[in-house]
């Protein structure tokens, strides 16, 4: 299993919409790398779902319900998307600053490149972070 991280600006598309909603396809990414962090999710990986730009915390938990598949927004064929699933959320919404001034952490993608929107995290990042926000791991 890998571990990866989505981000979503609250007010476009929050924790609470997606818990609503269930399974989402997560669409509407137009960068190479996170296109290509796409491509390599594999049904059943698991995902921080991060608010960006207001909040910018950690806050819940999603799987790959379906992996990479053309993007329905994207006329030209060129971008995928991948459906999640929300599993839970954190206890304590992990903040950025607080991920940033953890030493343990300071090699995090999302500490190194903070503005790819799909990006990948170790097993450690993912065991240490659940463990601050209080949620199960698995």
């Amino acid at each position: 299993m890998a571990y990866w991280l989505v981000k979503s600006e609250p007010n476009s598309w929050s924790w609470d919409q997606q818990v609503a909603k269930d399974v989402e396809v997560w669409d509407g990414v137009r960068n190479h790398q996170a296109k290509n962090n796409l491509l390599a999710m594999r049904l059943g990986d698991l995902a921080f779902f991060y608010h960006s730009v207001e909040g910018k915390e950690i806050v819940g938990i999603v799987v790959v319900a379906a992996e990479a598949h053309p993007d329905p927004t994207d006329p030209t064929g060129k971008w995928f998307a991948v459906d999640f699933q929300a599993v839970r959320p954190f206890v304590k919404p992990v903040p950025l600053e607080q991920i940033k001034n953890d030493p343990r952490l300071a090699d995090m993608v999302l500490v190194k490149n903070s503005r790819l929107s799909v990006q990948p995290v170790t097993g450690a990042e993912w065991q240490l972070i659940c463990g601050i926000g209080e949620t199960d791991s698995d």
